[in-house]
C-alpha cells in the first residue's frame, strides 16, 4: 500500500477512537460525577528514507479529561455530597485509592460511609469516615467537617492527584490518584446535593455527527484508492 493509504488508515483509526469516546460521553450524560473525556490528536512525521521525503501521520492515543464543574442537583439526602470548586473525594476500593466527584454515600453496617458499590469514603487524614449508630442530626460544613448532634465526627478531605499527568480513568466516574494524592484547599462540600455529569449532550451529538462524516469521507477515499491501485495493476498486466 502507498503512503496515502497508510495515512488514511491511521486517521480512520483515530476517528473511530474518538467516535467511541463521544459515544461514552453521551451514554454518561446522566451519570452523577462523570467527567467528559476527549481524544487528543498529535502529528508524527516520518522520514521515508527515499526521494519522496517524509509523511505526516495523525496519532490519537492521548486522552484528555474535562474537569470543569458540573451542575448541582439538590436531593436533600443526608449523605449526598457535592463538590463546588476544585478537588475530588478519595475512596478506597479493592484496587486501591481512587479519586471521584460522585458523592453519593450511605453508612455500612459498621457505620462507615461507603459508595453504592462499597468503596470507602476517606477523611482528610486518609482514614475511613465513621458515623455512629443512633445519631439524629447529621450535618456537613462547607469545609468538610461532618458532625452528629452537634459533635464533630470527621473532616471529609478534598484531594488532587499527585501528578495530574498520571491521573487516568480507572472505571466509570473514578480516576487513579496519579501517585500519592495531595490535599487541596479552596473547594466547598455541599450536603444534600449531587454534582451532575459535565457532558453537554447537544455538543456531543454535534461532534458525533462531525466525526461520522469525517470517517465516511475517509472510507470513500480508501475505496477510491483501492480502485486506483487495482486499475493500475490491470493496466500493467495487459
Amino acid at each position: 500500500m502507498e503512503n496515502a493509504g497508510y495515512v488514511a488508515i491511521n486517521r480512520q483509526a483515530g476517528l473511530l477512537r474518538e467516535l467511541e469516546t463521544v459515544a461514552q460521553n453521551i451514554a454518561n450524560v446522566s451519570t452523577n460525577g462523570y467527567r467528559r473525556e476527549g481524544v487528543v490528536f498529535a502529528e508524527y512525521i516520518f522520514d521515508t528514507g527515499d526521494q519522496e521525503g517524509s509523511i505526516s501521520v495523525a496519532n490519537a492515543s492521548g486522552r484528555q479529561t474535562d474537569l470543569s464543574q458540573g451542575a448541582l442537583q439538590q436531593t436533600n439526602g443526608t449523605f449526598d455530597f457535592a463538590i463546588e470548586g476544585s478537588g475530588f473525594f478519595l475512596v478506597n476500593t479493592p484496587d486501591g485509592d481512587r479519586l471521584t466527584r460522585a458523592g453519593t454515600f450511605t453508612p455500612s453496617a459498621q457505620g462507615i460511609l461507603v459508595a453504592p458499590d462499597g468503596a470507602t469514603l476517606m477523611d482528610a487524614g486518609g482514614a475511613p469516615v465513621f458515623v455512629p449508630a443512633g445519631v439524629a442530626d447529621i450535618s456537613l460544613g462547607a469545609d468538610g467537617t461532618l458532625s452528629a448532634d452537634g459533635a464533630p465526627l470527621a473532616q471529609i478531605g478534598l484531594w488532587l492527584p499527585g501528578d495530574p499527568n498520571q491521573m487516568t480513568r480507572s472505571e466509570g466516574v473514578r480516576f487513579t490518584t496519579g501517585g500519592q494524592p495531595v490535599p487541596v484547599d479552596g473547594g466547598r462540600i455541599l450536603q444534600g446535593f449531587r454534582e451532575q455529569s459535565n457532558v453537554d449532550a447537544v455538543t456531543e451529538l454535534a461532534r458525533m455527527i462531525e466525526v461520522q462524516r469525517a470517517y465516511e469521507l475517509g472510507s470513500t477515499f480508501l475505496d477510491r484508492e483501492d480502485e486506483r491501485v487495482r486499475a493500475t495493476i490491470r493496466t500493467i498486466g495487459q
